[in-house]
């Protein structure tokens, strides 16, 4: 019973999910349908960007380009842009959540080196609000965006036209944002660099990786077909890495097939779907953004998507409703949980720089600067959405 409410707790949206989907199989029992509610493609994209990733940050590629760019930093506020901008341009190809899995521990890193740990609440709040809105540009960005991209049958060219002007003021607003963080000078001999000895990375499975990328960015394109890319991308992870194949998140595939079902099944109930689709009609950007704060933008883009045919505007509300609360996107839970570790860590004595509470590192005080700049980020981005797009 302990091992199931961890569960529930550890997977809260993967648990409201199989409930919703359970729930609605009294309304609609299953049948031979429930196997087209399923967006096999989506799945298949999902599951092989997730172990190319996973490949590349097991040979620390992303830390190592982090700590070469890291050598160009005079001050603290160069040095949180490097880290903002890392998170921002990587959520692009690698989705936020590997962007805030890979940088976010990172950056702690860093900020331990040069004894600038007190700063850290600052950084990885806005860290976290550039993964978020980075990832927006692509297909690839982030699962609504896939999920969206395949579902609308957008072109790569326009999903990525549509996007770019909230990319182009979310890099704006960022570098507003780097005024709130303090130019404090840095030691450079605090701050170390890369190892690059072949230890530490291995150039053929580097190649192997790319090459894997590659094939799914074709896929996402549509020049390759899904069934073909997933044969290759896990016939070759059995060869050259079959110990990734446990650090994909199954939990985030399972939830997907979960809402595909009660999606589906609420579909298939006239009333309640002419009901949604009458509340949702042109009130996409706002219901997205609304239902986002509330169970997160990807449940938010697979519930919404099936009552209305404006994708466009879904598109928007979601992705910018990945701000706001510490839930909107669960990537920012991924931060929340990194800066508790540095938290918990000073509390027990061990840090260099001081106790958690006398350098103000506090989940209090986090949850408060991350609500605080969320919001506004969110205000702009929204009044810009709804009267200028």
């Amino acid at each position: 019973m302990k091992k199931l409410i961890q569960i529930l707790k550890k997977e809260t949206v993967l648990s409201i999910a199989a409930i919703l989907a359970f729930v609605s199989m009294f309304f609609v029992p299953p049948n031979k349908g429930y196997i087209d509610y399923i967006d096999y493609r989506v799945i298949a994209l999902l599951f092989c960007l997730m172990i190319v990733v996973c490949g590349m940050r097991s040979i620390r590629v992303f830390d190592i380009i982090g700590n070469k760019l890291l050598g160009k930093t005079k001050n603290l506020r160069s040095l949180s842009a490097t880290l903002i901008y890392l998170c921002f341009f990587s959520a692009m190809i690698v989705t936020n959540d590997v962007a805030l899995l890979t940088f976010v521990p990172f950056t702690i890193m860093v900020l331990k080196m040069a004894k600038k740990v007190k700063y850290s609440i600052n950084i990885i709040v806005f860290e976290t609000i550039a993964a978020n809105l980075g990832s927006m540009l692509t297909p690839i960005g982030n699962p609504q965006n896939l999920y969206l991209y395949n579902y609308y049958g957008f072109s790569l060219g326009d999903f990525i036209l549509s996007m770019l002007p909230l990319t182009i003021l979310s890099s704006f607003l960022l570098f507003l944002g780097l005024f709130a963080i303090k130019k404090v000078e840095l030691d450079k001999k605090d701050i170390k660099e890369a190892d690059m000895s072949e230890n530490s990375f291995d150039i053929k499975r580097f190649f192997v990786y790319v090459v894997l990328f590659v094939i799914c960015i074709l896929c996402v394109a549509h020049i390759l077909d899904y069934r073909i890319m997933t044969l290759i991308v896990a016939a070759t992870m059995l060869i050259v890495s079959r110990g990734l194949f446990k650090e994909v998140d199954y939990m985030l595939l399972l939830t997907f097939v979960c809402f595909f079902v009660f999606i589906g099944n609420m579909q298939n109930i006239e009333a309640v779907k002419e009901f949604l689709s009458n509340v949702i009609a042109k009130r996409e950007l706002v219901m997205s953004i609304l239902a986002s704060q509330i169970i997160s933008n990807v449940p938010a883009a697979i519930l919404l998507s099936g009552f209305t045919e404006n994708g466009k505007m879904l598109l928007y509300g979601v992705n910018i409703g990945g701000l706001g609360t510490l839930i909107a996107s669960l990537a920012s839970l991924i931060s929340f949980r990194g800066f508790r570790m540095v938290a918990a860590v000073n509390d027990d004595g061990k840090g260099e720089e001081g106790p958690a509470r006398e350098l103000g590192l506090t989940r209090v005080r986090y949850i408060k600067v991350f609500t605080i700049y969320n919001i506004v980020f969110l205000a702009v981005l929204t009044c810009v959405a709804y009267f200028f797009l």
